[in-house]
């Protein structure tokens, strides 16, 4: 594989270009956390403070690449103590962005993938997505039913099954969900042994009518979606679908809504208090004596940045090549050409393993990630300013992880203990649909990684 060579007829580029890069970093960060005090980062985090822990965190990667790659030329015993501590900076500030933004794409999957519309982005505090726009839960009353559908055919007081939604009559027991007292079985009994009576209704639909014992009614698929009638027929309630208002039955899928709801609601659970944890976790990092000793530090170095006395005669490229090369060599070891064939379900090897452990295909991938980064910020610091290559192909290596890790945080919801059937797989289907996004990302990583070589060749 052609590889990507800077120019060779420019110049040498001196440590004074380095050092011009660190102060302005340096500085960027100073002004991010002086406006993230001032926009304040209580309990409720606005968004200028989210910003301002954005441009926080950019700028402590980009010090701290640097000082990775252009270690040479820096002071060795300065430059060892201060990576280890920005890098502290920038995970910490990451976390609940992380856990914000997972919760975000996990709840747009599941209602792309239920049918339903999805529903407006979220801002920071986006720990609320599932329960103001998720499907109701099995224990909600569905919504009235429109004028001249199957459910308005019904009389008062009919009771409906379907699976993953449970109707009642007056005077029965409501149905809670998942299994807990009072839950209506396919025969009509609930837990409390009392058991439900038996009404004959009839369902009119066009020129459809269907006499039944128990009849389901009035359950929409999804917003905007008609509704399906279910009869239960026989003495053991075996379900017989029955297309209301047209002469192909539409697909059932109740119990991927149903699943859904459920799983969206667990997810939001979960990784709200797992941002919780990150918010409160970023809040006393800000304030602790470590991180106001790294600040000192970074005010320092945005005036004086502490360069070794070999910097005098040094040229930043060598250095600068050699982070490009430890890159390229880290993609040539990746699949490529297994990645470059779409739909090559490669990414859904060991989808079943029952290790918790993340992917081990995907650790490769995210070390090209980070070796990327470190080779950009590298040629900002010979372009003396933002480059704008390889962007494409970083966006991509970012989806990639995105995508690995909400897959990982859908596996770990499915192993909560005493889940739903119908939440469990949903949760199945959600991590397919991640790790298909996985596959796409290295296929989309692949293609801006040919248009780099081919144009630099």
């Amino acid at each position: 594989m052609a590889q990507r060579h800077l120019d060779p007829t420019a110049g040498p580029v001196p440590a004074d270009a380095l050092a011009g890069y660190l102060r302005a970093q340096a500085t960027e960060f100073l002004r991010a956390l002086r406006l993230h005090r001032e926009t304040g980062a209580g309990a409720a985090a606005s968004e200028g403070s989210v910003e301002a822990a954005r441009a926080l965190r950019r700028a402590a990667r980009r010090v701290s690449g640097s000082l990775h790659t252009f270690q040479p030329v820096l002071d060795p015993d300065w430059s060892e103590a201060m990576r280890p501590e920005l890098a502290w900076v920038s995970g910490t500030l990451a976390l609940e962005h992380a856990h914000a933004s997972r919760l975000q794409q996990l709840l747009l999957a599941l209602h792309r993938l239920s049918g339903a519309a999805p529903f407006p982005p979220q801002g920071p505090a986006a720990g609320t997505a599932a329960r103001t726009a998720a499907p109701p839960l099995p224990r909600d009353r569905p919504a009235a039913a429109p004028a001249g559908s199957a459910a308005a055919a019904v009389p008062a007081g009919a009771t409906g099954t379907a699976p993953g939604r449970t109707g009642t009559a007056p005077g029965d027991t409501p149905a809670p969900a998942d299994g807990t007292p009072g839950a209506t079985d396919s025969a009509g009994r609930t837990a409390t042994g009392r058991t439900a009576p038996a009404r004959a209704t009839t369902v009119t639909a066009g020129a459809a009518a269907v006499r039944t014992g128990t009849v389901t009614v009035g359950a929409t698929d999804a917003p905007g979606r008609g509704s399906t009638a279910t009869a239960a027929a026989g003495p053991r309630g075996g379900a017989l679908a029955v297309a209301v208002g047209g002469a192909v039955p539409a697909p059932d899928r109740g119990n991927l809504t149903v699943g859904a709801a459920k799983a969206g609601a667990l997810l939001d659970r979960q990784l709200t208090l797992a941002r919780t944890r990150a918010h409160s976790t970023a809040l006393q990092a800000l304030g602790s004596s470590r991180f106001h000793a790294v600040a000192d530090k970074v005010a320092v170095l945005a005036s004086e940045v502490p360069l070794s006395p070999a910097a005098a005669d040094a040229d930043l490229r060598p250095l600068a090549d050699a982070a490009r090369d430890r890159l390229t060599d880290a993609v040539a070891a990746l699949p490529l050409l297994t990645a470059g064939s779409p739909y090559n379900a490669e990414a859904l090897i060991h989808g079943l393993s029952p290790d918790p452990a993340p992917h081990p295909q995907d650790a490769p991938w995210h070390q090209v990630r980070l070796l990327l980064r470190l080779h950009r910020y590298a040629l900002e610091v010979l372009h003396a300013g933002q480059y704008p290559g390889l962007l494409d192909a970083g966006e991509a290596l970012d989806r990639h992880r995105d995508a690995a890790e909400a897959a990982a945080a859908a596996a770990q919801a499915a192993r909560t203990p005493r889940i739903a059937p119908a939440t469990a797989y949903a949760l199945g289907v959600l991590h397919a649909d991640q790790r298909h996004e996985v596959e796409a990302a290295r296929y989309a990583f692949q293609r801006c990684w040919q248009k780099e070589v081919i144009g630099s060749s």
